[in-house]
């Protein structure tokens, strides 16, 4: 995949407590990962470099072909693995106690895309000059807006919208979504942390991806915008395209 990455502290946060990138494994084969951290005392950012790192060094010793089942479990086990890191170092070490993580992690294998999250860190593919959301945000406006009892609008602008009802390094047992896309060599996935989305609606995520601007420049303008808009938490923005070689598809 061609792949661009872009994180920055924002205008308001004295740290960035984001993580993420892209890693291969022996046979070629990309994950893609953006991981947003909480806690105290820059917590934060050692639970989001521990998620990555956990499932980054692992993706890299693997030379299996794998199956898009196979891909769904070996994600869910290893964010397993990754929680119970986060949650035993911080119980073993006092100035980390409460850090956590959100996460979101996808990988291509045979013209589908399969993408896990936990947190509100979130997934979106951009087909056919349209914008999807593929991951569902585990937040407490996410579950208002799934009962009904706010909006949209009334959950982009809500003033709790940053609690999480799920994260890394918070609880024993961890619950991972799964989701399988198909995709194409023309699609745009765009990987990113809640301190895009907050700033940018939906729409202007899409107007951007629609530019005909290089990836590199669209990842560049998510920032800026999001900086311009007053840059309240820290943003990561991961976008990925398939690209064509010698041999055909590359993943």
């Amino acid at each position: 995949m061609q792949v661009e990455f872009r994180t920055d502290r924002g205008r308001i946060r004295q740290h960035n407590e984001d993580n993420g990138g892209v890693f291969q494994n022996k046979n070629g084969i990309s994950i893609v990962i953006v991981a947003d951290g909480m806690g105290g005392h820059q917590a934060g950012d050692i639970a989001s470099e521990m998620a990555v790192h956990t499932l980054s060094e692992a993706w890299q010793q693997t030379d299996s072909l794998f199956t898009v089942q196979e891909i769904e479990q070996w994600l869910k086990t290893h964010i397993e693995l990754a929680n119970q890191t986060i949650l035993e170092r911080a119980q073993r070490e006092i100035d980390l106690k409460g850090m956590g993580t959100t996460l979101v992690a996808a990988i291509v294998i045979d013209s589908q895309l399969v993408v896990a999250n936990i947190g509100d860190s979130r997934g979106y593919l951009f087909q056919n000059n349209k914008l999807t959301q593929l991951t569902e945000d585990h937040s407490l406006v996410h579950e208002l807006m799934r009962k009904g009892e706010i909006t949209a609008e009334d959950a982009f602008n809500h003033p709790r919208k940053n609690i999480l009802l799920r994260a890394l390094g918070v609880e024993k047992d961890v619950v991972t979504d799964t989701f399988v896309f198909p995709i194409q060599t023309s699609d745009i996935l765009l990987l990113c942390s809640d301190g895009l989305t907050n700033m940018l609606s939906e729409q202007e995520i899409e107007a951007i991806l629609a530019s005909g601007r290089t990836l590199a420049e669209k990842a560049n303008i998510f920032i800026a915008k999001a900086n311009d808009k007053g840059g309240e938490d820290n943003i990561t923005v991961l976008l990925a395209k398939r690209k064509l070689t010698g041999r055909g598809e590359s993943i």
